[in-house]
């Protein structure tokens, strides 16, 4: 954590660690699904927006982007206090879809009743680690079924 007189605490990413760094290896997985649509549930949706957080990412992924956990007409201090996986359940409950898959380093608080759909990415390698994209590829495989 580092202080700063005009932005106060902030967390800065080494520079071997980068927001959306492997952009590109979802890219890659998710090319064979074409149908499959991304909802962000990232901080930087509740800073910036859905459109200011989306305009972050490769192109490729930008167009399979349909909205964020987070809008503008929800209350900001609920949605921070509620853990990652409420949050994306109940962006789930809202938008009823036939099938999702979450990929989040944020396991601990997820209800159990949803726990199947959520691949862990690893602590340090991120969506990088061999067993998480396999993972993935599993999960991409399972929700295309369903639609």
């Amino acid at each position: 954590m580092l202080w700063s007189a005009s932005k106060g605490p902030y967390l800065e990413a080494s520079s071997r660690d980068r927001l959306f760094e492997h952009a590109s290896l979802l890219v890659e997985l998710l090319e064979p699904h074409s149908a499959v649509r991304i909802v962000l549930s990232t901080s930087w949706a509740v800073k910036y927006g859905c459109h200011g957080a989306a305009r972050r990412l490769p192109l490729e992924l930008r167009t399979r982007v349909i909205g964020a956990t987070f809008h503008s007409q929800m209350n900001r201090v609920e949605f921070e206090s509620a853990y990652r996986g409420m949050q994306v359940w109940a962006d789930v409950f809202r938008r009823r879809p036939s099938d999702w898959l979450a990929i989040d380093d944020d396991y601990l608080q997820w209800p159990a009743w949803c726990r199947d759909k959520l691949v862990r990415s690893h602590p340090e390698k991120g969506l990088a680690d061999p067993a998480v994209v396999e993972q993935v590829r599993l999960g991409l495989q399972r929700i295309t079924c369903a639609q």
